[in-house]
């Protein structure tokens, strides 16, 4: 008998034109190092008394579907989680095309995504799948990857899959050595590390409904956060905490080849951090900044993707 193992696992994406209905094609096949999605449904016990010690049967409760995708941060796939994180992008040139995505939609766009274990068999649809949060970390070597955080409606369970034959990307991966960061246009130096959180913030619709699932999930005020770990050598981003000033970051990824994955927050704030002296090593120390909405740009960040799919 064959026996589940994850590396003969699978993963298909589609978005979605109705919220929570699969469509029926245009699944694309997805690149990820390892996924939490799936549904529970709790039972809660019976509270009833009068019928001796040994508790009645429970009852079903609500059920709950989300999880953790991760992802490696791409030329062409990472384009389908920036739209699902941020909504339909800005598309301009001719091959290679400039995919600008944008914070601050309204809506965001759902998507059905299906994991499949071929062997055993079992393929799980995942339906009416919002992107809650992303992240990502920059530092200086290691394999590089994004965590998506879902939040789905429902699962749907079958010995065949329902994404027929997705569509192949051509995997073409970013690496840490090809990362960068700027401040206000100049090379921010002395960076160990860097973290990138950007969140959605959904609020789950919780209607009464008969198969336990929600009505959606509604995008509440964003958040963008993060954090800078720099060797100590001058007092930029300390006299900028101080003052209460903000700065643009850029953390850019850039292939020999010429794709590009570029995110700007074009308003970081800095707080004013404690400067510890731990040891006869050098001097470290970190900056948990948040973004705010820049009055002049009118958003609070902008990513852009520069590589050969023309439409996302």
């Amino acid at each position: 008998m064959a026996r589940a193992q994850g590396a003969r696992a699978q993963m298909a994406l589609a978005f979605e034109t109705t919220y929570g209905t699969p469509p029926v094609g245009g699944f694309t096949k997805m690149p990820f190092a390892s996924t939490s999605l799936g549904a529970e449904q709790p039972l809660l016990n019976s509270e009833l008394l009068g019928y001796g010690r040994d508790p009645l049967a429970p009852i079903k409760d609500a059920v709950t579907a989300d999880g953790d995708v991760v992802v490696p941060l791409d030329a062409e796939a990472f384009g389908f989680w920036l739209k699902a994180a941020f909504d339909d992008p800005t598309t301009t040139g001719s091959s290679p095309w400039t995919h600008e995505f944008q914070s601050g939609a309204w809506t965001l766009p759902s998507m059905s995504i299906e994991t499949g274990m071929p062997e055993v068999p079992r393929f799980a649809m995942y339906s009416g799948c919002v992107v809650d949060q992303i992240n990502w970390q920059m530092q200086r070597s290691g394999l590089l990857t994004a965590t998506a955080r879902l939040v789905a409606q429902g699962e749907t369970v079958g010995t065949t899959t329902s994404a027929g034959t997705p569509a192949a990307l051509q995997l073409q991966r970013f690496g840490h050595f090809n990362g960068a960061i700027t401040r206000n246009g100049s090379a921010l130096g002395n960076v160990v590390s860097a973290d990138i959180t950007y969140a959605n913030n959904l609020d789950r619709i919780e209607t009464i409904r008969s198969d336990g699932r929600i009505d959606g999930a509604d995008p509440s005020i964003a958040a963008l956060t993060g954090s800078i770990e720099v060797r100590f050598a001058d007092q930029t981003l300390v006299t900028q905490a101080i003052n209460g000033d903000p700065c643009e970051l850029e953390f850019a990824y850039v292939l020999p080849s010429g794709e590009s994955f570029t995110f700007t927050v074009h308003a970081v704030y800095l707080p004013r951090p404690r400067i510890e002296i731990s040891g006869p090593q050098g001097v470290q120390a970190t900056f948990d900044w948040q973004a705010a909405r820049d009055s002049v740009v009118g958003r609070m960040c902008t990513a852009t993707l520069i590589n050969d799919i023309e439409v996302y």
